[in-house]
């Protein structure tokens, strides 16, 4: 099974736009030893040739660009090796990259029913991409229940609800029901090596951890060092919690919590502009390394 990475970092990507962090400041003036990074996607294959998406950030077409098994086959004047969709939530840098592909409609689309719900009303892009050929064809992922997806038959995906927070736009904010996020624990059934994927993690739960121990890998949250970073920079006041995401460093942080799991190879993504673990000659970046647990970049090529 094969996992690429399309986009490695939280929204806005790396650097921001409108950011004059240390890290933003530094990576546009050249004086950062970082990459730069965009929002947070991966594809999934069991052969290397047909791929589903999971989650469409809105750099999809860039990472399109940059990716080439992702594009058209070589005798195909228009087309894309993308042959289905999956969505772990209903965030914007998750979903916004639907947009972007609405020639190439319709994509077959899963994703929870709640997901689905906040994609029809709040951000209705359901309704709105119904004009382009068919537009989004929704497959509903009931959260109790493995699924497969017919493009890439020997991978099946449990989803796991999480505890995260539904999108600022949602009227679920701040009080979201099960289905508005979900990690996806991804089984190569012809070898039984699994992948546990979570680019939004608010609390742990003991479901949760189950399927951590039971994978060969972790693709987990990495999206802040503190929980109250933002605020600290000077640059927000939400802290992680407030927006679904446990911070790395903080005493029952996610660092605490992977210690739990010394066989599995960890790797992180869904990073926050902000956060120091991206200058790759931080401290931070450094006591990574020395946990033995990675930071995704873009382009990066998981096998499981």
């Amino acid at each position: 099974m094969l996992i690429k990475i399309l986009g490695s970092a939280a929204g806005g990507g790396f650097p921001q736009w409108n950011c004059n962090c240390e890290n933003c400041l530094g990576l546009k003036q050249g004086t950062l030893q970082a990459r730069a990074r965009t929002q947070s996607s991966i594809a999934i294959s069991d052969n290397g040739t047909e791929w589903i998406l999971c989650n469409a950030s809105p750099d999809i077409a860039q990472q399109i660009a940059h990716n080439h098994e992702l594009q058209a086959p070589a005798l195909v004047r228009r087309g894309t090796s993308i042959g289905s969709i999956i969505l772990t939530d209903s965030q914007i840098d998750h979903t916004t990259g639907l947009l972007n592909l609405r020639e190439g409609c319709p994509h077959q689309v899963w994703a929870t029913p709640e997901v689905h719900e906040d994609l029809s009303t709040g951000f209705p892009i359901f309704n709105m991409l119904k004009h382009w050929n068919g537009g989004l064809v929704h497959h509903p992922i009931d959260i109790q229940t493995p699924f497969q997806v017919a493009v890439c038959p020997s991978i099946r995906f449990t989803p796991v609800p999480i505890l995260s927070n539904a999108p600022p736009y949602s009227p679920y904010r701040h009080r979201p029901l099960p289905g508005h996020n979900i990690a996806l624990w991804i089984e190569d059934t012809r070898t039984g090596h699994s992948l546990f994927y979570a680019p939004g993690l608010g609390q742990m739960d003991e479901q949760i951890l189950s399927y951590m121990q039971r994978s060969n890998c972790l693709l987990v949250d990495g999206t802040l060092w503190k929980d109250q970073e933002l605020a600290l920079l000077g640059v927000g006041h939400n802290t992680g919690q407030d927006m679904g995401h446990l911070a790395l460093q903080e005493e029952r942080g996610l660092i605490h919590l992977l210690a739990q799991f010394p066989q599995q190879r960890k790797v992180l993504i869904h990073i926050n502009n902000t956060n120091p673990i991206l200058n790759e000659q931080s401290v931070e970046h450094a006591t990574l390394k020395q946990l033995e647990i990675e930071v995704s970049y873009d382009g990066m090529l998981i096998e499981v």
